[in-house]
């Protein structure tokens, strides 16, 4: 009997899947994913599941792990409190439901993002309020700018909906997307602030601005175009890596087309985060995109938004980017691995292995896993019920259960354990997920989250008076000059720490250093030895190392967005050495 569910994995595009005689296949009737599961899915039985639950490395039953749960818990509550780490490793709405007993006991939940956080910052400056564009503007788009995306490996159910568009990509790497592309734009990694700003100042002294729009929502575009001109043409452009028949190309293509920018979360990974995608935004407010059909600025948008949480709200909070785990007697870790995917390695295994007691709550063994005191497994996403929403387009998916199995526990399961324990109120299952359900509504062919416009800003900006708010000022310092840019963008065979992991180090053939041979990479944070491969698609000043290679936030600093609680990821440059 065949049974439909959704993806719960960590990316834009949330599939719908047919699950029938323990195959996953992709809902070739979903209007969004198209009937094909990404790599990962593919394979997703055939990656090696945590099959017991270990205290001290021994293995134990679950009655046991749980009792030995509830006292830590309770000893932790009577000394230095309990920290609950909770990240994205599944995008199940249920799985905030240990959230709900955590903040009930007084324990400390995180705020902030490894992932989109300064962005969305930026978003929300600007606009009031972040409203994703649904992939059906997008499909209506005469062109579409990739800022900062590798759509193939990050969000591939999006092609067909580029299909037989003009396609620009900005990034710092020539990928094979930023080849089949009408124009790629290979700036300098950290460059990206200067080249909106600039793009912006060119689309004015153009007369390429939609006064008409500029007059209802954003009147202080002037302000703005004076304060472009703060910016160095020459100086700027040298330094990004970029000249004026750049800016030339892609306004040529912009000029008077419906123009849709999707705008990745690689730009952001910095101090100034928020401002640069303020920059962008303000480019798609110079032209006139917002509130337009096939047109817009696309961030990620947020997977909750609409669907208001029915979980007890926590009081106390850590940065999910810098948490201190050392002052927490408890740290309860979930669908996370922090280990290796906070920045400044170094003092995270430091600060964490100072914790009382460590708790790791999950699918796979990893290295937060491997110092836990306590391993619990989870059940899979085919083993539990859930409500799936996504930050690619605005769809509702029902997760059913689909199968049995006697590995693991589920998080409903589990929160109704400690609840129980600690006398703390808990609707049933039914409850939450009939109240999730409740926030979307049929349409047409799909149920989509209520409240989420078709066409986002239509009657302008979520700001008090509806207009755009520009940058009024910058903070833009980052070295352009000396040492390797560090890049680290998503792998097409991992996500972030899960599946097949990346084990080499990237450079350009003209490095000056034997391909294949171990090199060092240093940092103020720490070092890492990887074998080098040559890669001519990236810049002579680059070293890429992909998101989840193991030991690759020894290089990246705990130094946190000006704004959005965001981790730096490419904050600092980094030395490379012969080993």
């Amino acid at each position: 009997m065949q049974k439909k569910t959704a993806c719960p994995l960590d990316c834009y595009d949330a599939c719908s899947v047919i699950v029938d005689a323990g195959k996953l296949k992709g809902d070739k009737l979903h209007p969004y994913t198209h009937g094909y599961l990404c790599p990962h899915l593919n394979h997703f039985k055939k990656r090696e599941r945590i099959a017991e639950p270990k205290l001290r490395g021994e293995v134990v039953s679950m009655e046991t792990a749980l009792a030995h749960l509830e006292t830590l818990v309770r000893d932790a509550r009577e000394g230095n409190g309990i920290l609950h780490y909770r990240s994205s490793g599944n995008f199940g709405l249920m799985q905030g439901v240990t959230d709900h007993f955590f903040a009930s006991v007084g324990a400390a939940l995180t705020k902030g993002s490894l992932c989109d956080g300064a962005g969305e910052a930026g978003v929300v400056e600007g606009r009031g309020a972040n409203r994703a564009l649904p992939p059906e503007q997008i499909a209506e788009a005469d062109v579409v700018m990739v800022w900062g995306r590798n759509v193939p490996v990050t969000n591939s159910h999006l092609l067909p909906f580029l299909k037989g568009k003009e396609l620009i990509v900005v990034d710092p790497v020539r990928t094979a997307f930023a080849e089949s592309a009408d124009i790629h734009i290979q700036l300098k990694p950290g460059g990206d602030l200067y080249f909106a700003m600039l793009l912006a100042r060119f689309i004015v002294i153009e007369g390429m601005y939609d006064a008409e729009y500029l007059a209802e929502h954003g009147e202080a575009f002037e302000e703005y175009y004076e304060l472009t001109q703060t910016v160095r043409i020459k100086a700027a452009l040298d330094s990004i890596g970029l000249g004026l028949g750049d800016i030339g190309r892609v306004l040529e293509r912009l000029k008077g087309k419906k123009v849709a920018i999707l705008v990745g979360t690689g730009v952001q990974k910095y101090r100034h985060g928020d401002e640069v995608l303020r920059a962008i935004d303000a480019i798609g407010t110079l032209l006139g995109l917002f509130g337009k059909p096939g047109c817009g600025v696309s961030f990620l948008g947020s997977s909750s938004s609409g669907i208001p949480s029915p979980f007890a709200a926590a009081r106390r909070f850590e940065s999910k980017a810098a948490a201190a785990f050392s002052d927490y007697d408890l740290v309860f870790v979930q669908g996370a691995n922090p280990v290796a995917q906070m920045p400044d390695t170094r003092r995270v295994v430091d600060s964490l292995s100072k914790a009382g007691h460590v708790v790791y709550f999950g699918l796979y063994e990893n290295e937060t896993s491997a110092m836990a005191e306590l391993v619990i497994p989870a059940k899979t996403f085919l083993e539990k019920r859930d409500v799936r929403t996504a930050y690619g387009h605005n769809a509702m998916l029902e997760m059913p259960e689909c199968e049995t199995g006697e590995t693991g526990i589920s998080e409903y399961a589990l929160c109704t354990a400690l609840c129980t324990a600690f006398d703390v109120p808990l609707e049933s299952e039914a409850y939450y997920l009939e109240h999730f359900l409740a926030c979307g509504e049929a349409k047409d062919d799909k149920t989509l989250v209520k409240g989420r416009e078709a066409l986002p800003y239509a009657e302008g900006f979520d700001t008090d008076d509806g207009q755009f708010l520009f940058l009024e000022e910058y903070d833009f310092d980052f070295d352009m000059e000396e040492d390797y840019f560090l890049v680290s963008p998503k792998s097409p065979r991992s996500l972030n720490s899960q599946f097949d992991r990346e084990s080499r180090v990237f450079m350009h053939p003209e490095c000056g250093f034997e391909e294949g041979a171990s090199v060092r990479l240093v940092s103020e944070q720490g070092s890492l030895e990887l074998p080098l491969a040559y890669d001519d698609r990236l810049l002579a000043d680059c070293v890429l190392v992909y998101a989840g290679t193991p030991g690759v936030n020894n290089l990246t600093t705990s130094l946190r967005s000006f704004a959005g609680e965001n981790a730096c990821y490419q904050a600092n440059k980094i030395k490379v050495e012969a080993c």
